[in-house]
């Protein structure tokens, strides 16, 4: 239990961080709501296929997270706190911390996107149950992936273009699974989407067995 305070220690502290700034937030919600509203403003009223509607979907999500997660851990390299950090708690309960946070930010940035999209690009004939299913595996695929790269970007001189390229080859499973579980919830085909859900229940539980285990090496190297 003392293991696992500490990593929530870690969170609060960059909760309660993030409510001072509001940078990580700010960043991502507002990349969010720009670009869908840019998008809808661009297809003036059109119905979409599907195929375009889930792939506008996970497209907006991705650039969203990438606007905000890698501050996870670069924020501790800018401010110099990486030093008192890593005598405060293991690398791994770091992971731990900087995960949950993630996971905390991606949840606010679902709960805002999806009544937007429903106002300025509406999801037709959804099978809402299977939809957010897929978001929310998908959301934490993402955070964990991401949470282990900002950990290798914090390291870096050039951060931020660093984040997105390393970030987006080993986030393909998850784009692509994403994508196929949105369209077949829009299809009402909820059956058929048994091979993506496990995909990212299986990249999820790997990307944080690796994290894990590799994080000690890239935290403290």
């Amino acid at each position: 239990m003392s293991w696992l305070r500490a990593a929530v220690a870690i969170l609060l502290k960059d909760i309660r961080s993030e409510v001072r700034t509001r940078a990580a937030l700010n960043a991502v919600l507002l990349f969010a709501v720009v670009t869908l509203a840019m998008v809808s403003y661009a297809l003036g009223g059109a119905r979409l296929t599907p195929e375009i509607h889930a792939a506008l979907v996970w497209i907006i999500l991705f650039f969203a997270a990438m606007a905000g997660l890698s501050r996870s851990f670069v924020v501790e390299a800018e401010r110099g706190t990486e030093r008192a950090l890593r005598l405060a708690a293991s690398a791994s309960q770091i992971y731990l911390g900087k995960l949950l946070f993630n996971l905390a930010l991606l949840g606010m940035l679902d709960a805002i996107l999806v009544p937007l999209f429903q106002i300025l690009l509406p999801l037709h004939g959804i099978h809402w149950g299977l939809f957010l299913a897929g978001l929310a595996l998908g959301s934490v695929a993402l955070a964990a992936a991401t949470t282990l790269v900002a950990a290798i970007v914090a390291q870096a001189g050039v951060k931020g273009a660093l984040f997105t390229v390393l970030s987006f080859p080993i986030l393909m499973p998850v784009l692509i699974a994403g994508v196929g579980i949105t369209r077949k919830a829009m299809e009402e085909t909820p059956g058929s989407a048994a091979t993506e859900i496990q995909l990212l229940i299986s990249y999820a539980g790997v990307m944080i067995t690796l994290a894990f285990l590799l994080i000690d090496f890239v935290w403290r190297e």
